[in-house]
């Protein structure tokens, strides 16, 4: 294993410090919490948005903290979910008189942290409205989940509300705009190698020089098959398939198309997978709107992508072009 890391057991605590001191007009970080929150929250004014997850993802959640998106998102160990004391903790930290929205990834363990911190901070007297993503289409049930992944779909749900907390929407209105973008994404993803996380210092899976993954999840968790390597299009062509018939889309239908690199795949390949993308979509009556290619939700250094297909209508389409000043500009 070869990483630019000191001690492993401070991986995420440089990596969220060197977030703070390079954004410090932006945002601040709490320590005690592996927290990133925008410096001007809580807002009396708006509801605050919140996530978290294991790190290993970036620029999931902690780099997309910021005007527009996030206030504040609370970072477990590599490929680890969030403690729900850190989930309370930022609730506490972030809360308004409006309320607070969690955005979370369908895995046992988030959700299992987001419910417990939830309610603790009811208890508390917090107003807490919860919303699971879970657009992976590959595989229904996982030795992590319970029903589907949450993938690099999580970005849509993410900028949609945080847009719309901007301008004022109710904690009940958001909750509802966050479900009805869970409910139009749909995602898959594949894998030519494996991740190390820094403790373990050795690859979560490996796969041989001429196979892939099809279906996997971003902590490597096997997806539908393992198969012979093909050439970009066919590859493209099956998780499109895939994705088109699981909503389903249908002719007329406006889009926003993502090709998320998952750490480890140059932007070049992922501009020739987002070209035939967007030839299928053109082929099947999709109206492309929208382009989205570039790292969103990453698997640290694997070499793999996703595609993810969200079905506009004028208002989600409105609140993806809406501003946004988050750590990373992937919007």
């Amino acid at each position: 294993m070869k990483k630019f890391m000191n001690d492993p057991k401070k991986y995420v605590s440089d990596m969220l410090k060197g977030i703070a001191m390079a954004n410090a007009a932006k945002v601040r970080y709490v320590p005690e919490y592996n927290l990133i929150m925008r410096v001007d929250a809580p807002n009396a004014d708006k509801v605050s948005v919140m996530s978290g997850c294991g790190s290993g993802h970036e620029p999931a959640h902690v780099m997309q903290v910021g005007e527009g998106m996030l206030d504040a998102a609370c970072a477990g160990n590599v490929f680890a979910a969030p403690p729900a004391d850190f989930v309370y903790q930022t609730t506490k930290l972030v809360a308004s008189p409006k309320g607070v929205l969690h955005l979370l990834n369908n895995y046992t363990g988030d959700t299992m942290s987001f419910e417990l911190g939830r309610e603790m901070a009811e208890a508390d007297g917090i107003q807490v409205r919860t919303v699971v993503i879970d657009d992976d289409v590959a595989v229904k049930d996982s030795v992590h989940t319970v029903g589907r992944r949450g993938l690099a779909g999580n970005f849509f749900v993410i900028k949609a509300v945080g847009a719309a907390a901007e301008r004022g929407a109710s904690l009940e209105e958001l909750e509802k705009l966050g479900n009805r973008v869970v409910c139009a994404t749909r995602t898959m993803g594949v894998a030519l190698t494996g991740c190390t996380p820094p403790a373990k210092g050795t690859p979560i899976f490996s796969l041989a020089s001429d196979e892939m993954e099809m279906g996997v999840g971003i902590h490597g968790e096997p997806g539908r098959k393992r198969t012979k390597l093909a050439p970009a299009n066919a590859i493209v062509d099956e998780l499109f398939e895939a994705i088109f018939t699981d909503l389903p889309y249908k002719a007329g239908d406006d889009v926003a198309v993502m090709i998320n690199g998952m750490g480890g795949t140059p932007i070049s390949e992922l501009y020739i997978l987002y070209g035939h993308a967007h030839e299928l979509a053109e082929k099947n009556g999709l109206r492309v709107k929208r382009s989205y290619i570039g790292e969103y939700c990453t698997s640290l250094e694997m070499a793999g992508f996703s595609l993810s297909l969200l079905k506009l209508d004028a208002e989600l389409e409105d609140l993806l072009a809406a501003p946004a000043q988050a750590v990373v500009r992937i919007y």
